[in-house]
């Protein structure tokens, strides 16, 4: 992996130049394609937001894509179709909780089978500190 520094110096080398490219090729394209057309929508799409395209290059903090962002939503675009299924609203808050349950624990870097079944075996015992059972909290062995 590159330093913040190496990443940046790798940027303003060589993405700064193919970015260059590809604008000067928008440029040009958008005098000669159709404004209504896929492509033409694409092209205006790109310039209208080219600041926000080539910031990656100013900052190597930024990432040059948001597929963490992606990944992170698609159990959700996924479970949008099935929670057509649920016939009423407590049908679908269980949905909503056990989603949140599952993202919580992945995100503290849980299997969220075993935080599930962890949570329901400490859920049995009469005097169970809840606060315990927080996925940031939980510490599972990895066996």
């Amino acid at each position: 992996a590159l330093s913040l520094e190496e990443r940046l110096y790798f940027r303003r080398t060589h993405s700064c130049a193919q970015l260059a490219l590809f604008k000067q090729w928008l440029d040009k394209s958008v005098q000669q394609v159709s404004k209504e057309s896929p492509l033409g929508k694409a092209i205006h799409y790109s310039l209208n937001q080219w600041s926000a395209l080539s910031r990656y290059t100013e900052d190597s903090r930024l990432n040059i894509d948001n597929n963490r962002a992606e990944r992170a939503v698609k159990p959700f675009v996924i479970g949008r179709k099935n929670w057509l299924f649920n016939h009423n609203h407590r049908g679908a808050e269980a949905s909503a909780i056990l989603y949140s349950i599952i993202e919580t624990a992945k995100a503290n870097g849980l299997t969220p089978f075993d935080y599930i079944e962890h949570c329901l075996e400490q859920l049995s015992y009469p005097k169970c500190d809840l606060n315990s059972l927080l996925p940031w909290e939980v510490k599972l062995d990895k066996a």
